[in-house]
């Protein structure tokens, strides 16, 4: 990033000092989560649009569900306070990638890596990191796939690239991350042994995914075969008609 966009990222208007001590009960900060609730409605807005193109246009459905967070301002202090930087809006900006988070949810492991791959293509948004947590899943267990990226807003001052995360992720990943963040929040001295047993049934929820995806495929493939052999047929029926002798 420029020096100029990253000033223009980090003051609106004017109003922000680049060392300004983060208040979370002032007016700047206010404007700071406005800034990232906006860039939450762009990318929810174009994450909409592109799962009713993609029925419309291509009869494909991958997207079962979307939904969006912002993080709350004592989770972002507390997130600055782990990562060993002064709570300074700079800090929050640069170093905080999941203020603004959006959550993609699909069938299969394939819908996964088709949206990463028409997410990257997207001309006016920058991709700043990926993690592929399902080939490399996180010694939890968790499985997903991350982007951060810098989503364009414009405001009446000009347009203003903002960050988010997308997760995209199955329905089965999501359940388990579900149920493993509850699980942990109400008990976090959670036993190893219980660690071990959430691993265990990670790895269990990731194998149906692949056997979900393994019968998919197959009826896929048998329907188009299917459809091919109906045209041949009709084809067949249609020479038969036209079959007549001088």
């Amino acid at each position: 990033m420029v020096e100029e966009e990253k000033e223009y990222l980090i003051s609106m208007e004017n109003n922000l000092v680049n060392k300004e001590q983060i208040n979370i009960n002032d007016n700047n900060f206010q404007k700071i989560m406005f800034l990232y609730s906006s860039a939450l409605k762009e990318i929810k807005t174009k994450m909409e649009i592109l799962q009713e193109e993609l029925k419309i246009f291509s009869n494909y459905e991958p997207i079962e569900y979307i939904s969006t967070r912002i993080k709350k301002p004592e989770t972002i202090l507390e997130k600055l306070k782990r990562k060993n930087h002064e709570l300074t809006y700079e800090n929050m900006f640069e170093y905080i990638n999941d203020i603004a988070g959006i959550r993609i949810v699909c069938n299969f492991k394939s819908d996964v890596y088709k949206l990463v791959e028409i997410i990257e293509g997207f001309q006016d948004i920058r991709i700043l990191n990926k993690k592929d947590f399902m080939k490399n899943p996180k010694k939890s267990g968790y499985m997903s796939y991350h982007l951060v990226i810098e989503v364009p807003v414009n405001f009446s001052s000009g347009i203003m690239y903002v960050k988010v995360e997308i997760q995209i992720r199955t329905l089965g990943m999501d359940f388990w991350a579900s149920l493993e963040h509850k699980l942990k929040y109400k008990n976090p001295n959670i036993s190893k042994n219980e660690s071990k047993n959430l691993i265990k049934y990670a790895k269990v929820i990731n194998n149906i995914d692949d056997n979900m995806l393994t019968i998919s495929n197959k009826l896929d493939k048998e329907k188009s075969n299917n459809i091919m052999i109906s045209a041949e047929n009709k084809q067949k029926g249609d020479m038969k008609k036209f079959d007549f002798k001088l």
